[in-house]
């Protein structure tokens, strides 16, 4: 093979090396991939699951791993597939109801992912928001004032992006089920939390009017980037978005993305193999214990928390919110913030210990001066 000249590796890696590291990132809900699943993400470059006749034993182990998650979101023979995250999962959410369902709107709550925006674009499809309650949680009663005859989908939050808070999902599938209108779970981020706490709230296919769920590996599941996921309780929620393709190895694709990269579903088998159910629990628990440091910390700083987390998001209120992210975005120290109410928001994510909390509270001590 001849080799341009001009080119060599440590160009890749200048560029690479211009990223803040995770390790001064305390707003991303993505972390750093855990070491198997970098192997696993190796071993299966190159695979496409949109062609499953030739990766035959890609799709064998995508199978596999839905099984699993079907089983940890209490309904082992879920049906879905591994995508490239929350935003195509809840496309495929939204446009498989409204096949079925021939709905003109749906119905979110007011702390619904952006992704949600991008869908009513895409599907022409209206919005409808629904009001939050004083716990920035969906109030009911606003949801089932938005239902009308036309009404394709009704969703709800398992972890919300902004405060890590879960809507009443035992209500709204109540109000789903007696309505028979579907109910669509976003559980991109919690969906590999909540399974692993000791008091965990349902918010899954346990709830029979639950019929889809959103949620990440490539969050809280420390897979690699992208591996996201959509289940569906019935099959025929993934017939309704079956497109005939007769030029592969498969006759019809019920998929968003034609490609599809195997990395994906390796990384995130490999990662719930190696770890198992008691191995992720350890994993969520410390997370919430340096959650719980942080909230100490900032708490001593004179910072009140938005709402006591429940997961590993926890947000500060504060009329300075915007001075403070810039000038700690100055430092190479990676925050986010909310508009209302005014708040620095965190994340503490597995990349995310008890050395990095010191070193960043020393850090904030000095932003605080400034601000």
């Amino acid at each position: 093979m001849v080799m341009n000249d001009s080119f060599k590796i440590d160009e890749l890696e200048l560029i690479r090396s211009k990223d803040i590291p995770y390790s001064r990132v305390l707003s991303s809900m993505c972390t750093t991939p855990h070491p198997v699943a970098r192997k696993a993400h190796d071993l299966f470059v190159g695979t496409n699951l949109g062609d499953p006749g030739i990766f035959i034993g890609t799709m064998e182990l995508e199978k596999r791993l839905v099984s699993m998650l079907g089983e940890m979101l209490n309904h082992p023979t879920a049906k879905g597939y591994i995508c490239s995250g929350g935003t195509e999962a809840n496309i495929q959410a939204v446009r498989a109801a409204r096949n079925i369902t021939q709905g003109k709107n749906l119905i979110i709550p007011a702390s619904a992912h952006f992704s949600f925006e991008k869908i009513a674009d895409i599907l022409g499809m209206e919005v409808r928001r629904a009001e939050l309650d004083d716990e920035y949680r969906v109030e009911v009663s606003s949801v089932e004032g938005l239902v009308d005859e036309n009404t394709a989908l009704i969703t709800g939050i398992a972890g919300t992006t902004e405060l890590g808070q879960v809507d009443p999902l035992d209500e709204l599938s109540k109000l789903s089920f007696e309505k028979n209108i579907p109910l669509h779970v976003d559980a991109a981020f919690g969906g590999f939390i909540l399974p692993f706490l000791d008091d965990m709230p349902d918010f899954d296919f346990k709830l029979k009017g639950v019929t889809s769920i959103t949620i990440d590996p490539h969050k809280m599941g420390m897979a690699t980037i992208p591996a996201g996921g959509i289940f569906f309780r019935e099959a025929r929620y993934l017939n309704a978005l079956n497109v005939d393709t007769p030029y592969l190895t498969s006759n019809k694709q019920f998929t968003l993305t034609g490609t599809r990269p195997g990395t994906g579903v390796a990384s995130a088998y490999a990662v719930l193999k190696f770890l198992g159910f008691k191995g992720m629990r350890e994993i969520v628990n410390k997370c919430l214990k340096n959650t719980s440091i942080l909230v100490e910390e900032m708490e001593a700083l004179g910072f009140e928390p938005v709402v006591q987390p429940l997961m590993n998001v926890v947000t500060f209120r504060t009329e300075k919110s915007e001075e403070i992210k810039q000038e700690l975005y100055g430092r190479k120290w990676v925050i986010s913030t909310i508009k209302s109410p005014k708040a620095i928001r965190f994340v503490i994510m597995p990349h995310v210990n008890g050395e990095i909390i010191t070193e960043f509270i020393s850090e904030l001590k000095k932003v605080l001066k400034v601000v």
